[in-house]
């Protein structure tokens, strides 16, 4: 007869509902630090009422991480904020994905070549989360947090990864969530999402034209790893005035090639 074989990551015989093996005080702790890092410092009433929880509660649970580090209060201004080891844990992530390390001479070309913000995102859970940045010196310019999520049909980065998923698996993307508008030039038809995809893949970059933020451009490619796979998207953005439409198709041969060195160092086949 044959014995089950345990997942792994789970104890043996665990077959718990994820609702049921949920740790409450765990999650809740989880909740003040999502709270906290979309942010920029939160007094001890704004948590408590944003997360629908009693100022009490959430002393308890700042408390907590604060002894660990994970959190930090200003005696001044009574306000919150993430905390050093909050940092050093989200740190590690970024170690462990090697197309971060692999990016950043190409990031930083592409900022010197055009004098705007590059940035790389990776896709979590159906949006792009952004993992890194080099910034422009410019005053008015796109600033994107790593940690930071973006819906991925108002994303050039989400745009160019969606255009590298095989046919089923975009459809799911689209039966999944709606395609909600955040411009007036924001994509909402999904046949008319399906046709920028077929334009991109043409292409061999996306560009989202004010599609997120009104004023703001970008233009993103792909990066493939050994097996094909588009693992990251990276991106040049800025302001209209700077990124200018007839100067998109110039941009995106700049950022298409960025992206082939990245895939060529990560062993992708066909990326010279």
């Amino acid at each position: 007869m044959e014995r089950d074989t345990p997942r792994k990551g789970r104890p043996r015989g665990f077959s718990g509902a994820a609702a049921q093996s949920k740790i409450q005080s765990l999650d809740r702790a989880l909740d003040v630090l999502d709270a906290l890092a979309a942010g920029k410092g939160m007094t001890l009433t704004d948590i408590a009422k944003n997360l629908g929880q009693s100022p009490a509660t959430m002393y308890r649970v700042l408390t907590t991480l604060e002894a660990r580090g994970m959190v930090e209060t200003d005696p001044q201004s009574q306000l919150w904020h993430v905390g050093a080891t909050t940092f050093r844990l989200g740190s590690a992530f970024l170690r462990r994905n090697n197309v971060i390390e692999r990016s950043q001479p190409a990031m930083r070309h592409l900022m010197e070549a055009t004098g705007e913000t590059s940035n790389l995102g990776i896709e979590r859970g159906g949006a792009v989360m952004f993992v890194a940045q080099v910034e422009t010196q410019e005053t008015i310019r796109a600033f994107f947090p790593p940690g930071m999520l973006s819906p991925m049909h108002a994303s050039g980065i989400g745009k160019a990864l969606l255009s590298c998923h095989a046919p089923g698996r975009i459809e799911d993307f689209l039966r999944a969530r709606p395609l909600e508008r955040f411009t007036k030039k924001t994509i909402t038809s999904a046949e008319a999402l399906r046709k920028e995809l077929d334009r991109i893949q043409t292409a061999g970059y996306a560009y989202d034209d004010e599609e997120r933020t009104t004023g703001m451009r970008c233009v993103a490619a792909p990066i493939l790893d050994g097996y094909g796979k588009a693992v990251a998207g990276i991106s040049i953005s800025g302001p209209t005035h700077r990124m200018p439409a007839d100067e998109i198709g110039r941009i995106g041969d700049l950022v298409r090639a960025a992206a082939r060195r990245v895939s060529r160092d990560l062993g992708a086949t066909g990326a010279d």
